[in-house]
């Protein structure tokens, strides 16, 4: 066989290898189009669905008839396009999560087939779970704290009551969101928190591929204290509640990372163990003195 034939053959894997990544890549693109539609179909539902945080806000402040507004012609189209993108995005991650498992799951062991699939599918919960935590919980907060600041008769009211008196001096304060920007809040939480709840994938994932283990990460619980401080300041509003809100969800998802990390750490010494590759007696020997002298106990 020459060199000609032998570099054929080896090129041959790797055109059918990127010929199915191809197709795996249109199959996710094309299910990602058809969730964008279908969610586009559906704009104005998911819109509204979307603002009844702050809707609920404005009603609870005083103003009986909330009210958004646009100021351009295509911000609201655009809007929509925005929403429909995130919207097809979450419709069709089962089929590109799929997509993604078909193209790797023929180069790995059974082994790592099993110890991969949970994740993939613990992922779209978890950050479901986020998002749905900063739509309930988070947003609402973030809204009453940035529409509370005065009195809300004179911020929320966008009609003016028949009859009143002329203000001889001053200007009225009246809140009229525009429709981008009160969803940009909405949306950067929504993924924000989605992704902080990836946290226990993420570890234990790193965990799996042993470049964290419990220990370490138990170590360094001070300085993932100071890091998740800083995160709340920086996604959510300047409101203690908030912040002490996301800190205490976050943290809490540190040592749920950390007791799973515990747990593959133990099933990789097991498996140690029973491959004869961990050694107790080579452990008790590095906690043995050196210098001191080793006695035996014999028997007469």
């Amino acid at each position: 066989m020459s060199a000609t034939d032998d570099i054929d053959d080896s090129t041959a894997p790797l055109i059918e290898h990127l010929a199915e990544l191809r197709t795996r890549l249109i199959r996710a693109v094309l299910a990602f189009i058809v969730g964008m539609v279908i969610c586009f179909s559906f704009g104005s539902a998911i819109l509204d669905f979307l603002l009844v945080p702050i809707e609920k806000t404005m009603r609870n402040l005083g103003n009986p008839n909330p009210v958004m507004q646009y100021t351009a012609p295509q911000e609201y189209f655009f809007t929509l396009i925005r929403i429909s993108m995130v919207g097809g995005l979450a419709i069709s991650f089962p089929v590109i999560a799929t997509q993604l498992w078909r193209f790797v799951a023929p180069g790995l062991y059974r082994q790592e087939k099993n110890a991969f699939l949970p994740f993939l599918i613990a992922s779209p919960v978890l950050f479901l779970m986020g998002a749905a935590f900063a739509h309930y919980v988070v947003v609402p907060l973030a809204m009453q704290f940035f529409l509370g600041f005065s009195d809300a008769a004179s911020i929320l009211t966008a009609l003016v009551v028949e009859g009143q008196a002329p203000r001889k001096s001053g200007i009225d304060i009246v809140f009229q969101g525009k429709v981008n920007e009160s969803l940009d809040i909405t949306l950067k939480m929504i993924v924000a928190f989605g992704l902080c709840f990836q946290l226990p994938v993420l570890l234990t994932l790193m965990g799996k591929a042993g470049l964290v283990n419990a220990e370490g990460l138990g170590n360094v619980r001070k300085y993932a204290v100071v890091g998740i401080l800083l995160l709340a300041a920086l996604v959510t509003p300047p409101d203690v509640v908030t912040q002490l809100i996301l800190f205490v969800v976050v943290y809490g998802l540190y040592e749920i990372s950390i007791w799973l990390v515990a747990r593959v750490d133990r099933k990789r010494e097991a498996q140690l163990r029973a491959d004869g590759y961990y050694d107790d007696e080579d452990e008790y020997l590095d906690d043995v003195d050196p210098e001191e002298p080793i006695v035996e106990d014999r028997k007469e």
